[in-house]
């Protein structure tokens, strides 16, 4: 059976490594206006009408890496608002209501808020409403958040939520509450059965526990695209320019969930050209003590300057575990070894990628 990438099968050519990056990262998407709103801000698509109190079927979550089961939901709630002729809008929250109620961990979020905001909106809502949670809002009842917070934007026709979901002041809003609730106010409320993958459920949750052991392959899966992290390209050791091939090294995040330490095959894009790349997560332990939020990027038919960039790093295949070598010329074998991977498997040269 021959190797693929998210069903795409080895070797890539330039149009599928292009689309792999384009929609890994979101690139596909329409034109929206930003709206402040009570409690957050609202993107609302360029074109669409979305007066204050109108009907909208309405998809609620954190949605934090906007994996398959999110996109089952959200699709649910698109089909009901093309059926009624409504405007589908997706509510979320900044931070996720775990951040205020556990504390920010480290190696975490597997999507930004405004990444976040463009994966939603590369689904096709009609608007994206980002509710600012925080002390107040957490304290909200229910019942108030649906009249007043939900209500300050558009009027609920219909909420699709997973069968998981709880809101308001203690969590005491579950899908039984809200819809008994919901009733009187003539909204129904879908909740919806998690989507499983191999007899579990698709969960943020599991993602992240897939990341965090290297099998970057099966987490893909799930999400239905690549995982990424962006970081600023900063100044190195130099070892692989002196061996070479052209290094960026890249500084992360703490709190983005970073692949466990080891070599990838992966794809680095600066926002208008993407490159296969061969990717140390974690300083090389050769030349330093382990840094879990930086990558070393050998890139693969790069020739030019990132330093201060911003990238996206996508995260393709676990090639090798890091380890300590014995001799530059060791390392050097090895590593060539793993560009050459890259190289046959996801392409040679930079595939243009801001269309």
């Amino acid at each position: 059976m021959s190797e693929e990438v998210l069903g795409q099968e080895l070797p890539l050519d330039e149009e599928s490594l292009a689309g792999l990056v384009r929609g890994g990262l979101f690139m596909r998407r329409g034109a929206y206006v930003r709206r402040d709103v009570r409690h957050g801000t609202a993107y609302v698509r360029q074109g669409s009408e979305l007066p204050a109190g109108c009907d909208a079927v309405i998809s609620i979550g954190a949605f934090d890496g906007l994996h398959a089961g999110h996109r089952a939901l959200i699709a649910a709630a698109r089909r009901e608002a093309d059926e009624r002729g409504l405007p589908c809008v997706v509510v979320t929250f900044d931070p996720d209501p775990d951040v205020l109620l556990v504390g920010e961990e480290p190696s975490t979020r597997l999507l930004a808020t405004a990444d976040r905001v463009r994966a939603i909106e590369s689904l096709g809502a009609d608007a994206v409403v980002v509710l600012r949670f925080d002390e107040e809002l957490e304290q909200t009842g229910y019942q108030d958040f649906v009249t007043q917070v939900l209500g300050g934007v558009v009027r609920p026709a219909s909420i699709h939520v997973g069968t998981n979901f709880r809101v308001g002041a203690g969590g005491r809003g579950d899908v039984r509450a809200l819809a008994a609730f919901c009733d009187g106010l003539g909204c129904a409320v879908h909740g919806h059965d998690l989507v499983t993958r191999g007899g579990s459920p698709v969960s943020s949750t599991r993602i992240r526990s897939l990341l965090h052991k290297g099998a970057v392959e099966d987490a893909a899966g799930l999400l239905e695209r690549l995982h990424f992290v962006r970081g600023t390209v900063e100044h190195g050791r130099g070892e692989g320019t002196a061996f070479g091939f052209p290094t960026a090294n890249v500084r992360t995040s703490p709190v983005d969930c970073m692949p466990r330490a080891g070599v990838y095959a992966c794809v680095v894009c600066d926002g208008r050209t993407a490159w296969p790349a061969a990717v140390n997560v974690g300083k090389p332990p050769t030349f330093s003590a382990p840094e879990d939020n930086f990558l070393e990027a050998n890139l693969v038919g790069f020739a030019g300057d990132l330093y201060g960039s911003e990238v996206s790093v996508l995260f393709a295949r676990w090639l090798r575990a890091s380890r300590p070598f014995d001799s530059t010329e060791e390392l050097e074998r090895v590593v060539l070894g793993n560009i050459d991977w890259v190289r046959i498997n996801l392409g040679s040269c930079g595939v243009g990628v801001d269309a």
